[in-house]
């Protein structure tokens, strides 16, 4: 068996959940050049979490909750997450995005993982507070990895990391392989492997020996 941990916004996802909670208050375009400015590394994930659940104060629940159902797995996604499972392996994902987003596109395509590592905006009164808390704000990915790892008596060496921005570089840097999924420049150098859909991750999962080929 082996760990592999996912990032989800930009990797399991292209959706931008913070993005389309903005574009209920008009906020969409803030949103994305904090989001853009954290996955270049020119401002710490923790500073640009809390800048963008600020904007989101006030926002009523239903709302937010109509943003969480837009957001959607890449396509090969669900199929992948499957087989990995099938094939025995332990799927986590790891994001400073939110729980009821992801949870609600893994619903959407009939898929579950085994973890999910993620933060949460808080709801008073039926609207978001503007606040965030959960594990991945000030926590970094590394120390949720190896958390799991240890949990599941997984040598480090067995772990998979796939992401994709500034905030994933601690996973991908002590993962036993790491892989970049349309990597920001300043990520890429980190990365054992890069690649640009699904499907490649599955035949680059397959060079390992962790997934029977698909084409046979």
């Amino acid at each position: 068996m082996r760990l592999v941990a996912f990032d989800f916004d930009g990797t399991l996802s292209d959706s931008e959940m913070t993005v389309l909670l903005g574009r209920q208050m008009d906020v969409a375009d803030e949103m994305a050049d904090i989001t853009e400015r954290a996955m270049n590394d020119e401002l710490s994930y923790a500073d640009s979490l809390r800048k963008r659940a600020a904007l989101l104060d006030g926002l009523d629940d239903e709302a937010a909750s109509e943003a969480y159902g837009q957001v959607t797995l890449r396509p090969g996604a669900a199929d992948l997450i499957e087989r990995l499972r099938d094939a025995g392996h332990h799927v986590a994902i790891l994001t400073g995005g939110f729980e009821r987003g992801v949870e609600r596109a893994l619903e959407k395509d009939g898929v579950e993982v085994d973890s999910i590592v993620a933060n949460r905006l808080p709801v008073e009164g039926g609207r978001l507070t503007g606040e965030v808390e959960g594990p991945l704000i000030e926590g970094t990915k590394d120390d949720a990895l190896e958390s799991l790892a240890d949990e599941l008596d997984v040598d480090l060496a067995r772990t998979v990391a796939v992401g994709d921005g500034a905030n994933d570089l601690p996973m991908l840097e002590v993962a036993g392989l790491s892989v970049g999924f349309l990597p920001k420049p300043a990520v890429r150098p980190s990365c054992d492997a890069v690649v640009a859909s699904m499907y490649r991750l599955g035949k680059l999962f397959e060079g390992h020996s962790m997934l029977k080929n698909s084409d046979q």
